[in-house]
């Protein structure tokens, strides 16, 4: 486990967006360092990804008003790694800004969808006991709370009803409460703040994107499994997907919680792994491991009182155009420009890293525009 102390301040002007870009390509190529963390250990043998004999084709990205390509997707939104798999062979590899294949770079929020990838094996396992348990069976701390009558589905969709202002860049937001929190290193501390939290609305009743929700998730996996989540993700998917490299996970104090939200730290091509295990509907070596149709929920709009919210279980479905092959795309996404897309119906996975000016809103070309334009030339 690292327990390396890095100055405060360096970790908070990554979320304010205030590196120069030679200091944050090093700070995200080596986040492991930046808290203590836990292994997610690999399998005794590595799966190679099989490269493929297609060419990839070129691309047309209709975007913002203008037509770009390949080429001006990479340079323009400071992409560091692009990894583009289909039907599970590699059509496209490439590494920027001193990367290479061995190279660990940062998840950011990507992690959320692991970890609620995890809630599903969890129920799938039967230590959860299904979407509608409340949090408070699981978590006596939070009994009494906002939370405790919040259900396991409403906090996978992020519609508990809890008060959170999730601004990254405003130091008196609650996500900067929280990673104070993580940078002070003080067990249990995390949950202690979520405890605390005021009720803006009766849960299921509205959307509100919360970090500190997936910290509740990795509590609730944590008591309701008994193992860490790094240990947990190894056993269940890590060390089975012919993952090529031990990961890391960042934690809220030495030997503390995982931060469930952000923090995995992996190689691009165990990245596209987990991509692929995902576009294979949860199922290892033909082992499942969640829920025969859990992802037909996971990466699909919810309805929240009435109304459709694009989001799933803590995954962005990816809207596309009318007759578009991306219909029905999922991904993860974390602040900088991470991504892992999944279109499970043309078996197509690509994973991209990314060094942006800004934790949101710098993508000279949009993401989502990037993977219907990939989607479209490769179907």
């Amino acid at each position: 486990m690292n327990t390396r102390q890095v100055p405060p301040q360096l970790i908070r002007d990554i979320y304010s967006g205030h590196q120069f870009p030679d200091v944050q390509t090093e700070t995200f190529r080596h986040t492991d360092l930046l808290f203590p963390t836990r292994r997610i250990a690999r399998g005794e043998k590595a799966v190679p990804l099989e490269r493929s004999d297609a060419e990839f084709p070129p691309l047309q990205i209709r975007s913002r008003g203008g037509t770009f390509d390949l080429y001006d997707y990479l340079s323009r939104n400071r992409v560091a790694g692009l990894l583009v798999l289909k039907d599970g062979g590699v059509l496209l590899e490439n590494y920027q800004m001193g990367n290479m294949d061995y190279s660990r770079w940062l998840s950011m929020s990507v992690a959320k969808s692991v970890s609620s990838t995890l809630a599903g094996a969890a129920i799938y396992d039967g230590a959860i006991g299904g979407l509608d348990d409340r949090l408070g069976h699981y978590l006596p701390a939070l009994d009494d709370s906002a939370y405790g009558d919040v259900t396991v589905a409403q906090l996978l969709r992020m519609c508990s009803g809890v008060r959170w202002n999730e601004s990254p860049t405003d130091p008196e937001s609650d996500r900067r409460r929280m990673l104070e929190l993580q940078i002070a290193q003080e067990p249990g501390a995390i949950l202690g703040l979520m405890a605390g939290l005021p009720r803006a609305a009766e849960p299921g009743s509205a959307w509100n994107y919360s970090t500190g929700e997936t910290h509740v998730l990795g509590a609730l996996l944590r008591a309701a499994t008994g193992r860490p989540l790094a240990d947990y993700l190894s056993e269940k998917i890590w060390s089975r997907m012919g993952a090529e490299a031990d990961a890391h996970w960042w934690l809220e104090s030495p030997g503390g919680l995982e931060v469930a939200g952000s923090g995995i730290c992996a190689t691009l091509r165990d990245y596209g792994r987990f991509g692929l295990f995902v576009a294979n509907d949860g199922v290892i070596d033909g082992e499942r491991v969640v829920p025969e149709g859990w992802f037909d929920l996971a990466g699909a709009p919810a309805e929240v009182n009435g109304e459709t919210v694009n989001y799933g279980f803590m995954w962005w479905p990816i809207p596309a155009p009318a007759g578009s092959p991306n219909r029905g795309a999922f991904g993860a996404r974390g602040l900088f420009g991470q991504h892992i897309m999944v279109n499970r119906r043309e078996r197509v996975v690509a994973v991209v890293w990314s060094a942006r000016s800004k934790p949101t809103g710098a993508e000279a070309i949009l993401d989502n525009d990037f993977f219907n334009a990939l989607v479209e030339a490769l179907a």
